[in-house]
């Protein structure tokens, strides 16, 4: 298998490709469906060993030129977890932030946790998978009054974008072990709840491990077609399976067949709405193209409190730049990335969390879902000033 680049140069090129990638079935990589093809913007698509005989030589003739960006997949994928098989199960106080960890071994870190902080951090569930895995979440903050604000983090949503829950897990130990030195840290662990769901879409990232390495959607079965899953960022009640959503269940943006169809939706979203007014801050964590989004992303509009989060993206993405120069664009989803309907931050947003964001990490397609362990590290370093900085906008006033 190989992962090819595709940037189409007009509206004929544009409509070759929407209807080659819909008939062969391709796996997109970006953007996630081949309606959102457009003119001049990069298509990244992995292309199966079978399919490479046929897709290549008619992008030739069809004079679509490409580039190979991973010409060998399963070859990148065993460079990628290089060391798993020979890594020790370490004990938990060595517990290594700088890789990849499977759905066992982060449920058995968060229990850890809930035993060693308990000052600070509590574990809950909010509900139960499609498969009957609990969905954990770990509450982090100091209990020093009755009532404070709180910001909801998720990873994960997406099972094969595994850079979304080492960031959960390392913001974890930041807190935890910057807490005592950090003047910043100390202050908004003192005067905010952070709500952390370190894996989201926990079937699919399960799946992720041991079926499908690039799985993204959840496991619910349909009954109709043979087709598993539901992308889990399309099925929430907001403009629900309108525009960059799909009816089609085996389509990767399937949103379901109901609004909150997935129980793992269906979880997050009765808390947030149980918690909607102490909850100030809604981000969620995905990959890759490295940008800061915010509402809307189903239409083209502008949000009514634009300023004061335009600002706080603008300051937050100049914190991440700072620490290696990555730059990320940043804007209202619909115009920087793509419109899409049902997502899990508009619903935040449309709900009264007034800041509601999501992330796109590292990196913009070299390595795309595959990102490298080694880059875990600057990856995870340079998010956290963006999550810092947006957290300590939200304890000032803004008007």
């Amino acid at each position: 298998d190989k992962v090819i680049r595709v940037v189409p140069e007009s509206e004929r090129e544009t409509q070759i490709l929407r209807a080659a990638f819909n008939r062969l079935k391709v796996d997109l990589w970006q953007p996630s469906s081949p309606f959102h093809i457009v003119e001049g913007a990069v298509a990244d698509v992995r292309v199966p060993q079978n399919a490479t005989r046929s897709l290549l030589p008619f992008l030739q003739q069809a004079n679509i030129p490409y580039t190979i960006l991973i010409s060998d997949l399963q070859q990148a994928i065993e460079n990628q977890t290089a060391g798993r098989s020979r890594r020790s199960r370490r004990s938990l106080p060595g517990y290594n932030y700088e890789v990849y960890h499977s759905l066992e071994e982060i449920e058995d870190w968060m229990l850890y946790l809930n035993r060693t902080y308990s000052d600070l951090v509590h574990m809950f569930s909010v509900g139960k998978s499609y498969e009957g895995r609990p969905l954990y979440v770990l509450k982090l903050g100091k209990r020093s009054r009755p009532y404070k604000k709180a910001v909801w983090i998720d990873c994960g949503i997406h099972a094969r974008e595994w850079i979304g829950p080492a960031f959960c897990q390392w913001f974890v130990k930041e807190a935890l072990q910057t807490y005592q030195t950090d003047p910043d840290m100390r202050k908004m662990l003192t005067q905010l709840y952070f709500y952390i769901m370190p894996v989201f879409n926990v079937d699919g990232y399960h799946f992720s491990w041991t079926n499908d390495r690039f799985w993204r959607k959840t496991r619910s079965k349909n009954m109709r077609f043979h087709c598993h899953g539901v992308d889990a960022n399309r099925n929430w009640k907001v403009k629900w399976c309108d525009e960059g959503a799909s009816l089609h269940p085996c389509d990767d943006t399937y949103c379901g067949p109901f609004p909150e169809s997935e129980p793992e939706v269906k979880a997050v979203a009765h808390f947030l709405r149980k918690h909607r007014k102490q909850i100030k801050a809604y981000l969620s964590f995905h990959a890759y193209a490295q940008m800061l989004l915010y509402p809307y992303s189903y239409k083209y509009a502008t949000i009514p409190n634009f300023n004061c989060v335009e600002s706080a993206a603008y300051n937050a993405v100049n914190a991440l730049q700072s620490a290696y120069g990555v730059r990320y664009r940043y804007g209202p989803a619909s115009s920087t990335l793509y419109v899409s309907s049902g997502s899990s931050m508009d619903w935040a947003y449309k709900n009264g969390i007034p800041y509601a964001f999501a992330f796109e990490l590292r990196d913009t397609g070299h390595f795309g879902f595959l990102l490298p362990e080694m880059l875990i590290k600057p990856t995870c370093t340079e998010t956290m000033l963006a999550v810092k900085n947006i957290t300590l906008h939200l304890l000032k006033k803004c008007h």
